[in-house]
């Protein structure tokens, strides 16, 4: 390197760098219509998406009455149904809507899990013994089409979960979105069968276990299908 070079190097090198240019009037009147964005809190909206649904849920027995045989049937059996129907709805709705400890990443391993299993688990138990009382109702393979009014019952029960969910977990699903959303159908299928446990007084296993159980099944596949591509909607929109 010549010598001329080498003092224009060091003469670069000791020159005070350049200014920046400074921001455009557009830029700077887009700068100055920034907000800070308050962080999602799970917790909160999980009793949130919780109280309404039940909310939800009770007006809708309200509105319809509870089972006429309800006082025929065995408490316990009573009592257990309805805790593991309400158990299968809180345990979708938070492994759905609250991430790992630590971490923004949704738990979508663990709700895929929770939407299969809670899908199967509800037929089989529907396929189990059912206790009778004299004012049940048997169905049986003959009339088991017109039990359809019950599992369109039990998907409206689940609106009200999936649609609060989805509103809560709009643009925070980089992964695994579908399966979430499988999940939060799961949880309001499982509040719809908790609806139709005290309300539905059929009692053969084609209707409780097809019906009623597949109500958790066929929510989650409708959410799955239909809940992401709404949170997409909302986002172009935004």
């Amino acid at each position: 390197m010549s010598d001329d070079a080498a003092r224009g190097l060091d003469a670069l090198a000791a020159a005070p760098p350049p200014l920046a240019p400074g921001l455009s009037a557009l830029l700077e009147a887009e700068l100055g219509k920034l907000a800070p964005v308050a962080t999602r809190r799970p917790l909160r909206q999980l009793a949130i998406l919780v109280g309404v649904s039940l909310v939800y849920g009770a007006a809708l027995l309200g509105m319809l009455t509870m089972r006429q045989d309800l006082a025929e049937l065995p408490m316990a059996w009573l009592a257990a149904a309805g805790v593991a129907w309400l158990f299968g709805f809180l345990l979708p709705a938070y492994l759905a809507l609250v991430p790992q400890p630590g971490t923004l990443t949704p738990r979508w391993p663990w709700a895929a899990a929770a939407a299969v299993g809670s899908s199967v688990a509800f037929v089989v138990l529907g396929r189990l013994a059912h206790p009778t009382g004299a004012s049940s109702l048997t169905y049986g393979w003959e009339r088991f089409p017109h039990g359809h009014s019950c599992l369109e019952l039990g998907l409206a029960t689940a609106v009200v979960p999936v649609v609060a969910g989805a509103l809560f977990l709009r643009g925070a699903l980089p992964v695994g979105s579908r399966w979430i959303a499988a999940c939060l159908g799961a949880a309001g299928g499982c509040l719809g069968g908790l609806v139709l446990h005290l309300h539905c007084r059929i009692t053969d296993w084609p209707h409780v276990a097809l019906i009623h159980g597949s109500v958790v099944g066929v929510s989650a596949a409708l959410a799955a299908a239909l809940a992401p591509r709404a949170t997409d909607r909302v986002l172009e929109r935004q």
